[in-house]
């Protein structure tokens, strides 16, 4: 198995669509089902600036710049390198508003793993807090203010594990690509476009190389460590999004090679909390019920995981 088959839409840490940040475990308990509360109709999406539609320069040609794509293969390197890890992945995606410029929404999540089996996710907030354990035997999505559990059987690898999890749950996070077996293969995959913009002294606290990437569905800016290699900071823009609506990644509190128990990734509340399925949040009807019709969305536009500024 390889990395690319945990590729989901707009593709692995590309910042997936953003119905599916912050709350895909709250979706998988079925707590929101498939309803979004206080949900306003989004504008009509409007014909893009004439800087951002208009046709390249004739001269302009798609290159993989191999100082890009050397710094790539570092962030991967030094992250598979990694035994275990721990880190904060902050997150910010916007959302279309009537007023006209967007809404940013932000989750926030606490993140260890260790290899090749073993991961915990805390989502705080914003929106209802979350958690999730796996612990190489089975997977725990928990919600400790409702105290309601979804568990299920995993797969023997982490890989394996967040497969099953998109596939059974629809539970996916942003941070996927820097947690797989080889991250410079899910980061570097698909590649049409890589170039080196420059350093940065401003983002994370450090010294910071900016690449640029780009693949047929989204173009990402990513701001790498100078001396330590790890990712600080990834912004996202879909090609498919008329809007250009932005999508960032804020990665802080690095500690790599941590020491980690068993106990890390397990939650004794969680267990003893009341079980419900551990399914995808989107559920079938009825056998003789017609699913409702809804109106048709854009492969970009989500539904908001918390009410939208009136």
């Amino acid at each position: 198995m390889t990395t690319r088959i945990l590729r989901l839409p707009a593709s692995g840490m590309r910042m997936a669509h953003p119905h599916r940040i912050g709350r895909v475990l709250v979706l998988t308990l079925g707590l929101l089902s498939a309803v979004t509360v206080g949900a306003q109709t989004p504008p009509q999406p409007t014909k893009p600036a004439e800087s951002a539609s208009r046709v390249p320069d004739s001269d302009f040609k798609l290159v993989l710049e191999p100082k890009a794509i050397d710094l790539l293969k570092a962030v991967g390197t030094r992250l598979a390198a990694a035994k275990s890890m721990s880190f904060t992945a902050t997150v910010g995606y916007e959302y279309p508003s009537r007023l006209g410029p967007p809404i940013v929404y932000t989750t926030r999540y606490e993140v260890t793993m260790r290899r090749p089996d073993k991961l915990k996710v805390v989502i705080p907030g914003d929106g209802p807090a979350s958690e999730l354990y796996y612990d190489g035997k089975a997977m725990l999505a928990f919600v400790p203010a409702e105290n309601l559990v979804a568990v299920a059987d995993a797969p023997p690898t982490l890989d394996a594990a967040l497969k099953a999890a998109y596939e059974s749950a629809g539970i996916y996070y942003p941070f996927t690509d820097l947690i797989v077996a080889d991250p410079y293969a899910a980061l570097a995959e698909g590649a049409k476009l890589a170039f080196y913009v420059g350093p940065s002294g401003v983002v994370g606290g450090t010294q910071t190389d900016m690449v640029a990437w780009a693949d047929d569905d989204v173009f990402l800016q990513i701001w790498v460590g100078v001396k330590d290699k790890l990712p600080r900071r990834i912004r996202a823009v879909y090609r498919s999004d008329p809007l250009r609506l932005r999508h960032e990644m804020e990665l802080s509190n690095w500690k790599l090679d941590v020491p980690t128990t068993a106990k890390t990734f397990v939650s004794e509340k969680a267990k003893s909390a009341k079980r419900m399925a551990f399914k995808h949040p989107v559920a079938a009807p009825p056998p003789g019920v017609k699913p409702l019709t809804e109106p048709k969305r854009s492969a970009t536009e989500p539904a908001p995981s918390q009410s939208q500024s009136r």
